[in-house]
């Protein structure tokens, strides 16, 4: 293998691509790919590029190249300035340059023009063969050898015109020096190929890492249903960018220890290609609302609070802002993603922190407690909370009425409070609620219910 490169080599000569088509939206196993080629290349001193193979003229979009971007953005995976100082890499703009390397295989006799006839007859350029065993080292995977015969002469090029898919690659990759490609195992079958063609061409053979596909809970394709939707609905959904950076980080590589959470630069530091493992990675919905819900705790209230109302902007009437920010952990806690905070909304849970509830007096008593004892029960916690001094705190709140709900049962005492509060069966603790609607709406809410049972 004397062209493959050393991997001994200086880090700082680690580049990398990322080569996505605009064929379709950025998913999540497109995601991921460019991810572990960043942290390769971040970790190694490298350089990863940005490379749209949009040869496919009828089928790339440019709404799918804005949707590639602005993901790729969102995640804050930044591509290096290419050599000639653009930022991106246009396999369209480069005809010229895939034309006289064609010619060059045609006049060297290691392709020729053949005339195939399928709907029309059109002339195609197709690669001669060799038919030799051809042995790479996967850094995943170790030596994996293909025997070539069975590819015959494959087409190259629709048209001295046209380059395909494994010509452009070759020489793209040989142009911007990429020294390793990193990529997924449907890939390995392209391997052969495209090192036909470099040593057709007299390149450097790249190292190679195929990395394991993302698969659904049953072991399946991932599909919409289990979550292989656009990195950009992940965003519209709520999640943190840097929670699905953290999770996607996790799906098929491990740091060799029990801890989760990374920040991106944590996963740079950290990454290791031989810690990828060979088997398919298993897409986990549960699990990245757990990573999402714990970088949430990491934020500041006041980027929470914000983050809070944005979701419930639609909602009327509109929650005062010193009872959503003692609301704020009790929301966190409920929540996987900010999305959440929408739904809890128009499922009515949060209608008790905008406005009084309308409370059905048959719920207030508590499993055959009489009425009357219910309404000295509501009467004396709003006469003990009344006379709370100081800072109406949960502390302060629970010592209040503590004492009193042993005495009388708490469930006789607590649950018309709670009910009284928010109108729901269920929902927060009393302690709780008292503390986030302030003593003032607590007292308010307290006296009406007492007075629905009188």
């Amino acid at each position: 293998m004397k062209n493959r490169r050393d991997t001994n080599k200086r880090s700082s000569e680690v580049i990398v691509r990322f080569p996505p088509s605009p064929t379709g939206n950025l998913h999540i196993g497109g995601a991921r790919t460019a991810l572990f080629n960043y942290l390769f290349a971040k970790k190694h001193g490298g350089k990863i590029y940005l490379r749209l193979e949009d040869t496919d003229r009828e089928r790339s979009k440019p709404e799918f190249e804005r949707n590639i971007l602005d993901g790729l953005a969102w995640l804050d995976l930044a591509a290096d300035t290419l050599p000639d100082g653009k930022e991106l890499w246009r396999q369209s703009e480069r005809a010229d340059v895939y034309r006289t390397h064609l010619k060059k295989l045609v006049a060297s006799g290691a392709a020729y023009l053949s005339q195939e006839k399928e709907r029309e007859r059109r002339e195609v350029v197709r690669f001669k063969n060799p038919g030799s065993l051809i042995t790479f080292h996967d850094i995943i995977r170790g030596p994996i050898t293909f025997d070539t015969k069975e590819l015959g002469d494959f087409v190259i090029a629709k048209s001295i015109e046209e380059p395909l898919y494994h010509l452009a690659v070759v020489i793209d990759d040989a142009a911007l020096g990429i020294t390793h490609v990193i990529r997924g195992e449907d890939h390995i079958s392209n391997t052969p190929r495209q090192i036909l063609l470099q040593r057709a061409l007299g390149f450097a053979e790249p190292l190679y890492a195929h990395i394991p596909l993302i698969l659904a809970p049953d072991r399946s394709k991932l599909s919409k249903r289990h979550g292989a939707v656009a990195v950009t609905e992940y965003r519209e959904q709520g999640y943190l960018p840097e929670a699905l950076v953290n999770y996607l980080a996790l799906l098929g590589w491990n740091p060799g220890t029990d801890r989760e959470i990374f920040s991106l630069d944590e996963l740079a530091e950290q990454f290791d290609l031989k810690r990828v493992q060979r088997g398919g990675a298993i897409f986990n919905a549960e699990k990245l609302n757990w990573i999402n819900k714990e970088w949430l705790r990491t934020l500041p209230p006041d980027v929470s609070e914000r983050a809070v109302r944005s979701a419930l902007a639609t909602e009327t009437p509109r929650i005062k802002e010193d009872v959503l920010a003692r609301a704020l952990p009790t929301i966190l806690e409920r929540i996987g993603k900010w999305g959440d905070v929408r739904a809890l909304a128009e499922a009515g849970e949060l209608d008790y922190l905008r406005a009084a509830p309308k409370v059905d007096p048959a719920h207030l008593p508590w499993k055959g407690e009489p009425i009357e004892s219910t309404r000295e029960h509501l009467a004396e916690a709003a006469g003990r909370l009344e006379r709370v001094a100081g800072a109406f705190s949960k502390d302060a709140i629970t010592l209040a009425l503590m004492p009193y709900a042993e005495e009388k049962g708490k469930g006789n005492v607590l649950w018309p409070v709670r009910f009284a509060l928010s109108g729901r069966e269920k929902s927060p603790d009393p302690f709780t609620l008292a503390y986030i609607l302030g003593k003032e709406e607590t007292l308010r809410r307290l006296a009406a219910a007492s007075n629905l049972l009188s």
